[in-house]
């Protein structure tokens, strides 16, 4: 859940859906409002040690079935949070290698309560680049390396996770079936089908999925890339601007704004990156742009004579400006 601070003294707070709920399109403009009702994607940033087991996330049609939401998700990779230690294992696997059966698959399912299954021997593994990222698809099992990502996502978490060990831990057989219906729970072949083998098999995977950083545009005060895109569903921009400068940020679309390297002004508020959090402490990182204000430009002052401020932003599907194609 995320909270808007209303009363910086008191720290009082309230969730950021009832600001949607009760100003509906002139906060997220008419697009999201009428196609969703809600603000449809969210941006987290997740840090593990060790990397995430061979999962995936549900279609929109699979997720259906119970109810909810597919989940497709983008990843970039932010050199600010990764500059001393990757985690103990710094790549990802992403689908099955070509060559790979469904028998094979299926033996490992099937091997689930009885021994390590093994399923990532028939995956494949890329190193990860810092400052650059990756757009995984719903149905698409991977398994995410142990970085500190940022992920713009589909507002949902549907995950079914078919490897049973992930280094020495074990996963319970209800993470196979959690998000499965009912009458499905029991059935392999319908969890196998949850799967979007073409997508999942495709030779050239990096060439379709791999997202390096694509410039919008550039200027003596300010450069803007886009970092997540060629998607349906969410896109995202790194923008730096250099130290002492100023620049007017205008987008398409509403959007989420996270600062993640120095200190200045984001519009009429005091903005830097933390360095140290404590629960409830108040910070001035995090802001939500409304598609009004993004539209009009928001002045970005960088009020450092020594370090960029890098700002992140992720954007739902309605931002006319994000580049349809990886080329």
């Amino acid at each position: 859940m995320s909270f808007v601070l209303e009363d910086e003294k008191t720290k009082t707070v309230r969730l950021f859906k009832d600001y949607v709920d009760e100003l509906g399109a002139d906060l997220i403009g008419t697009s999201l409002m009428g196609t969703y009702g809600t603000w449809p994607t969210f941006a987290k940033l997740y840090d593990y040690d060790k990397p995430l087991f061979h999962h995936l996330h549900l279609t929109e049609e699979m997720a259906n079935k119970i109810g909810m939401h597919g989940k497709p998700e983008s990843y970039y990779f932010p050199r600010q949070y990764n500059s001393g230690y990757l985690g103990r294992m710094p790549l990802t696997y992403f689908g099955f290698d070509p060559s790979t059966t469904k028998e094979q698959v299926m033996e490992c399912l099937e091997n689930y309560d009885t021994k390590d299954n093994r399923i990532t021997e028939l995956s494949r593994a890329y190193r990860i680049q810092l400052g650059t990222g990756w757009y995984t698809p719903a149905g698409v099992i991977h398994a995410p390396a142990s970085l500190v990502t940022y992920e713009p996502q589909w507002n949902s978490d549907v995950n079914t996770i078919m490897e049973n060990v992930t280094m020495g831990e074990v996963n319970p057989h209800n993470l196979l079936t959690d998000c499965a219906p009912e009458e499905e729970k029991d059935n392999l072949q319908s969890i196998f089908n949850q799967i979007d083998w073409e997508e999942s098999t495709r030779p050239d995977y990096k060439e379709v999925y791999f997202r390096a950083p694509r410039i919008r545009c550039e200027c003596d005060a300010a450069v803007e890339k886009w970092v997540a895109y060629a998607n349906d569903w969410v896109a995202a921009k790194e923008v730096t601007v250099v130290p002492g400068r100023e620049y007017v940020l205008k987008d398409a679309a509403c959007y989420c704004a996270l600062v993640v390297q120095g200190h200045g002004s984001f519009g009429a508020f005091e903005c830097e990156a933390p360095e140290l959090v404590r629960y409830e402490d108040v910070t001035g990182d995090e802001y939500f742009v409304s598609e009004k204000a993004a539209n009009a430009g928001i002045t970005v002052k960088n009020t450092s004579s020594y370090q960029p401020l890098v700002i992140l932003q992720n954007f739902a599907n309605n931002n006319k400006e994000v580049p349809a194609a990886v080329s």
